[in-house]
């Protein structure tokens, strides 16, 4: 009986050893993966970044006026469109009502936009800009609505704006001539009813007052009596009052050949 009895026993155990041996070790999954290598993420390469990089600003005096260059996105499209042309009107009537931040021209090309603008420091020149590019895309993105009931969503301005300081009276002939006749360089004056402008009418150059062609006799604007300019300041810095004067007059005919 006892033989029997020590015989179970060492059956027993070495059954259970089995077991255990058998049993599969549990491994806790990972939920969640932090960090590691995921498409699209990253800094872009230079050649495919669309506006100024990412680097600090330059300092500049309020009394240096400023040439903006801000890009749009492909999505908007055309931007020498009537209806975003209106839409970008209103922005600049926004823009105006501030005193530390004066746009002085602007111009519209069909992917980006010109302006020379004026600002009282660096952050006056930051927050205008941002309440300028945020009244301008929420206008463009309600004129481009896929419905009726819904406004466009997604961005309008791509990346970061570019700026360049003007401290010279050439800087300030060569920049004011180049905003306002802008559509000349990127040949928007040579078709259908344009090749029968003398000024751009998506840009302020109906608001210059010192075009050579002034003195002309039988020179005529050629707007319609309906027509509504984009809306800016007039300049307070010497450059862009008088210093600009300097160096020549600015004819309306004139083409540039590259930014200043």
């Amino acid at each position: 009986m006892t033989e029997r009895l020590d015989m179970a026993i060492k059956i027993k155990i070495m059954a259970g050893t089995k077991s255990k041996r058998a049993r599969k070790r549990h491994v806790q999954q990972e939920l969640f993966r932090h960090g590691g290598k995921r498409k699209g993420a990253g800094r872009k390469p230079k050649g495919r970044r669309a506006g100024a990089p990412h680097q600090k600003r330059d300092d500049f005096n309020a009394r240096h006026p400023l040439h903006v260059v801000m890009r749009v996105v492909p999505a908007v499209g055309n931007m020498r469109r009537r209806e975003l042309y209106k839409a970008m009107r209103e922005a600049t009537i926004t823009a105006a009502m501030r005193e530390r931040f004066r746009i002085v021209h602007i111009s519209l090309q069909r992917t980006h936009v010109h302006m020379l603008v004026e600002a009282k420091d660096k952050l006056a020149l930051a927050r205008g800009m941002q309440g300028f590019q945020i009244s301008a895309a929420r206008n463009i993105n309600t004129v481009l609505r896929p419905d009726p009931y819904r406004r466009r969503r997604g961005s309008v301005f791509a990346d970061r704006y570019h700026v360049e300081v003007i401290t010279s009276p050439t800087q300030a002939h060569r920049a004011l001539s180049y905003v306002i006749n802008n559509w000349r360089k990127h040949r928007e004056d040579q078709q259908g009813l344009a090749k029968t402008w003398l000024v751009d009418p998506f840009s302020t150059g109906i608001l210059f007052p010192d075009w050579i062609e002034m003195a002309e006799r039988d020179w005529m604007w050629p707007m319609r009596p309906t027509y509504d300019p984009l809306v800016v300041r007039r300049p307070e810095s010497w450059l862009l009052k008088e210093g600009w004067k300097l160096i020549g007059t600015i004819s309306a005919r004139t083409v540039p050949s590259k930014r200043p």
